[in-house]
């Protein structure tokens, strides 16, 4: 009978013990899933709160460049979307032309001013951006091989008059899209005509090594 309770007692406490070792590896697994759970939190938060700032800075950043340029807004003379300053190329240009009209050329001095101070205050360069519609060069203007070409000329065009305006040269550059990027139809002359625009702007300054300093 002693023997049959000393059984018993030995196999209550194995088998307690294999249930404290169940209950701590339980324990430990569960420890490790909420470290887990909250890490993963936090770091979603961090994310958020990262993007969040960088939706602020990038809010902030507009507002400055649309105060800069508040008068030639007001007057109809730009548009500011999504940072991007379009100026239509009516104003600036005549037809299959890469000279400055005088209302273009006082056009480029009223905002020069503005834009310079803008730049002076952040670490950003201007890129000012050639587009045209999609109709061929006319055959008599033999200057220009295509509309990338033309696109190119206007955009070179609007970076000098900016320099001659003021704008560091180390903070202006001209691209050229031709007709590529429309934002109008090309299919009637109200569209074309939208397309045919210069548009500047600001982009990150690129650092030394190829790294861009982000905002």
């Amino acid at each position: 009978m002693s023997d049959e309770i000393e059984f018993d007692a030995e196999s209550s406490a194995t088998t307690w013990a294999a249930f404290g070792d169940l209950m701590s590896v339980l324990l430990g697994a569960f420890v490790l899933i909420l470290a887990s759970v909250i890490g993963t939190q936090l770091l979603l938060h961090n994310r958020l709160d990262e993007e969040v700032k960088q939706r602020q800075a990038e809010a902030a950043r507009l507002k400055t460049l649309e105060q800069a340029l508040a008068a030639p807004l007001a007057a109809g003379r730009v548009t500011v979307i999504d940072g991007r300053i379009g100026i239509s190329g009516n104003v600036l240009f005549a037809l299959n032309s890469d000279q400055l009209q005088p209302a273009g050329r006082e056009l480029l001095q009223s905002i020069a001013g503005p834009l310079r101070d803008y730049l002076s205050a952040r670490d950003e360069i201007l890129m000012a951006s050639g587009f045209t519609d999609n109709q061929p060069v006319r055959v008599a203007n033999a200057r220009f091989a295509d509309n990338l070409e033309l696109s190119a000329a206007r955009a070179l065009t609007v970076t000098r008059a900016l320099i001659a305006d003021g704008v560091p040269s180390s903070s202006v550059f001209a691209a050229a899209f031709g007709a590529e990027q429309p934002v109008g139809s090309n299919d009637d002359e109200a569209g074309r005509a939208k397309n045919r625009r210069v548009e500047i702007a600001p982009v990150p300054r690129q650092r030394s090594g190829g790294k861009v300093d982000a905002h």
